[in-house]
């Protein structure tokens, strides 16, 4: 069964699948100056409460189901969804705290989202492996950059890596821009112009490619 995922600026990504619609980490637009994203999600994933990434207003609010910090097994309808936990710093998250990265097995393809993820998780590593779709934050600062970024997708070998929070024009929030982890990361580029695309595991590449969400997107 294909899934349709739907990019909307920093870490907030939109998942359907099986009937459900999944959104990741969103953010409110005005507070880090980009658009607002609103939709109408049956449920939210939180990887940690900070702001830009913790506006469950915007895309369901009270009437989706909303998990934060989410750790273990669980389901999301008929989609499993496991919580690990990753830190946000490279000291064990005593300088911002914890996250948890979510990997959510979509049927025809497993996805992980990394949240603000602040080092190479070595203690959970094996989580990540065999994954088709790891969503990566490559802007640094707050969270890996991009050399890190791209040093783990050598090491995890996902179908697709998307890259997320990075600085975006407009934005004020002080990351490194995208192009620095796509000048060191040797993989092919898929482009995707009008934000959302449908994927499915008999048509991913073959090796590592990098998709791009062109942001703001175009109109299709």
């Amino acid at each position: 069964m294909p899934v349709e995922i739907e990019y909307c600026g920093h870490s907030y990504f939109v998942i359907r699948a099986k009937g459900v619609t999944i959104a990741v980490d969103p953010h409110d637009g005005g507070s880090i100056n980009v658009p607002t994203c609103r939709i109408q999600a049956d449920y939210i994933l939180v990887t940690h409460e900070h702001y830009d990434h913790n506006a469950v207003e915007v895309a369901g609010g009270r009437e989706a189901r909303i998990y934060s910090q989410r750790l273990g097994e669980f389901r999301l309808g008929e989609i499993p969804v496991k919580g690990v936990k990753v830190y946000h710093d490279k000291s064990k998250g005593k300088l911002r705290g914890w996250v948890a990265a979510y990997i959510i097995d979509a049927g025809d393809l497993r996805l992980a989202h990394m949240g603000d993820l602040g080092e190479i998780p070595e203690e959970s590593i094996e989580e990540f492996k065999g994954l088709e779709v790891i969503f990566l934050p490559v802007g640094g600062v707050y969270t890996i950059d991009a050399y890190e970024a791209w040093g783990l997708v050598e090491e995890l070998r996902p179908r697709i890596v998307v890259p997320m929070h990075y600085w975006i024009k407009g934005s004020t929030l002080p990351l490194d821009p995208l192009d620095r982890f796509l000048n060191i990361a040797r993989a092919p580029r898929i482009i995707i112009e009008t934000g959302r695309t449908t994927l499915s595991r008999g048509e991913l590449p073959e090796k590592t490619s990098i998709m791009v969400f062109r942001y703001p997107p175009r109109a299709a």
